[in-house]
This record gives C-alpha cells, structure tokens and sequence, in this order.
C-alpha cells in the first residue's frame, strides 16, 4: 500500500510517499512544495494545487495521511496554513484518494509513546521505523514521514485503510 504523508503550510509543504507491505515500511520519496513570500496568497495556492496534483499523477498513492489543525501559537500564520490544507484537501478528494488526518500529539503518540515528544525524539522513531536511513534534511518533510508512519500504526488492518 502506498501511503502519502503530508505536512501541510504555506511556505512549505513537506510530503513523502511510504510502501507500507507486511509490516515492512520504505519510504519511496520525499520532498516540499516551497512557495515564495514574493508571490500573492493565491498565487501561492495555486502553485501548492499543481504541485499536489502533480504528485497524485506521478505516484499515485493508495490514501493519503494529512496532519489535522490543532492548536497554533501563532495566529498570523494559522489562516495561511488553514488555506494550503484545504488546496491540498481539494486536490486529494478531486482524485479520490482517501484521507486520513492526525494531529501532532496523535503522531507523536503513536511513534514514540508520547504525545509531548520533541523533534528529535520524533526524527530518532522515523529513523529506526525505515532501517536507519538518512534522513532528508527538512523538518517538514521528516513530519511527513511521521505522518505516514502513524498511519500505518493506527489503523488495525491494510484492508481498514483503503
């Protein structure tokens, strides 16, 4: 099963593709849609859209794990971020690809036993889940795999999560 992760923003989407088979996990690819500060909202949004979209196309993963808005400390930045998640929401359902949303706690709970967990700690469970292999280098795009991970923890069977 090809599970998308996606950690959704409007400066960076990170986004990663994991074949979940048998209980084995690889990660395929990983990568971000990074929009400029330069461009309108809009603008932004709508290269966030293509960028989904041509994703979906070239990969075509089985569902789609998204993390959900939860709690953000800084509310300049919510309403953006709440944007690109429906952009990105939109693209999922127009091609029909399941969804699946986790908060931040949910992930962490679910990797590391604990919903507090920092970065690291998060980074070290990613690490260990895919046979210790490097890592990309993007914060966004390592939450993505947690994403993807969590999903494959939390659902009780393949055949729940299609």
């Amino acid at each position: 099963m090809k599970i998308l992760g996606i950690d959704p923003g409007m400066a960076i989407v990170g986004y990663s593709l994991i074949d979940y088979d048998n209980d084995k996990i690889s990660l395929e690819t990983s990568g971000s849609i990074q929009t400029s500060k330069d461009l309108k909202e809009s603008a932004r949004l709508l290269e966030i859209f293509n960028d989904m979209t041509t994703i979906i196309n070239t990969y075509k993963p089985d569902v789609c794990a998204i993390e959900k808005l939860f709690f953000f400390r800084n509310r300049t930045t919510v309403m953006p971020v709440a944007h690109a998640r429906g952009v990105i929401l939109t693209v999922l359902e127009q091609f029909g690809v399941p969804i699946y949303e986790y908060t931040p706690i949910e992930v962490k709970q679910v990797l590391t036993g604990y919903g507090r967990a920092d970065k690291k700690e998060v980074e070290q469970m990613v690490k260990i889940a895919l046979g210790n292999i490097s890592l990309p280098k993007l914060d966004d795009t390592i939450d993505s795999i947690a994403i993807a991970i969590c999903h494959t923890r939390s659902c009780p069977s393949p055949a729940v999560m299609v």
